[in-house]
């Protein structure tokens, strides 16, 4: 039986991914940070384990744990959405902290388990790494950097016997946009040169939710495409088409499009 990791699973990618996985056969380690949410996955069968990410002891400590590991699906993250101009630095900190750094966290403490099955890490990156737009500045800078860790990481394990997949979702339906929304409301303030705009970004915090795909697809997704992973999985709406556009559509029209569409023209 597989044996499986995966930060993030109080909802939405994480979850669908460890319900998935389940199914198909493997023991499925599902950490969240909330008691309410680890009752649950403890309810549905799973060994749920509490993790901070950004903690790097406890991440640690679950490594030390573990009995061994076939897959890492590094799923835990956050949307800080907002002009970049007007977010703290804590914010930006907390951005790659949790999207970036804690992915690395993790990986080093479990290479030891993936080097012995010759395992499999799955970063969770976003089409949103490919194609950025206004006022999602932080998210978009820091799920680029997944794309270029990961694209690393596949020629740096590639020797040690791991393999990496990154995979890139496109909108999701999923609680991301409540997440992202409440964020965004704290970087809205009166005096910043964007507070005419709020509703744009408003909208932009919400518009990973228009028509999302089912979380549930990217999960059954990630689990048929564990045999024989790709380097880079693209699954839901816009996955395909917006980093198309931005390979291939000049960039001068691509910049006045977003500005438009989100009240900067």
């Amino acid at each position: 039986m597989p044996v499986t990791l995966i930060t993030g699973c109080s909802s939405g990618i994480g979850l669908a991914t460890a319900r998935a996985l389940k199914a198909a056969g493997h023991q499925v380690w599902a950490t969240a940070r909330k008691a309410e949410d680890l009752t649950r996955l403890e309810g549905e069968g799973f060994t749920a384990r509490r993790l901070d990410v950004t903690d790097s002891a406890a991440v640690q400590a679950l490594a030390a744990e573990l009995p061994a590991l076939d897959v890492l699906v590094n799923n835990a993250g956050y949307g800080a959405i907002g002009p970049l101009l007007d977010m703290p630095p804590a914010t930006l900190q907390a951005q790659f902290d949790t999207n970036l750094f804690a992915l690395l966290t993790v990986t080093r403490a479990c290479l030891g388990h993936l080097r012995a099955s010759r395992g499999l890490v799955v970063n969770i990156g976003s089409v949103s790494g490919m194609l950025v737009t206004p006022f999602a500045g932080a998210y978009c800078a820091s799920k680029a950097a997944v794309h270029a860790v990961s694209d690393a990481l596949r020629m740096e394990l590639a020797g040690l016997g791991v393999r990496v997949m990154e995979v890139q979702p496109g909108a999701i339906g999923s609680h991301f946009a409540d997440n992202a929304s409440a964020q965004a409301e704290l970087n809205l303030a009166e005096g910043s040169p964007w507070w005419p705009l709020r509703e744009h970004i408003r909208n932009r915090a919400r518009a990973s939710q228009q028509h999302g795909t089912a979380p549930e697809a990217v999960a059954r997704a990630i689990a048929r495409a564990l045999p024989r992973p790709p380097r880079v999985l693209r699954v839901g709406r816009g996955s395909r088409a917006l980093p198309w556009l931005a390979r291939w559509v000049p960039g001068r029209l691509v910049d006045a499009v977003l500005r438009r569409r989100f009240g900067l023209a």
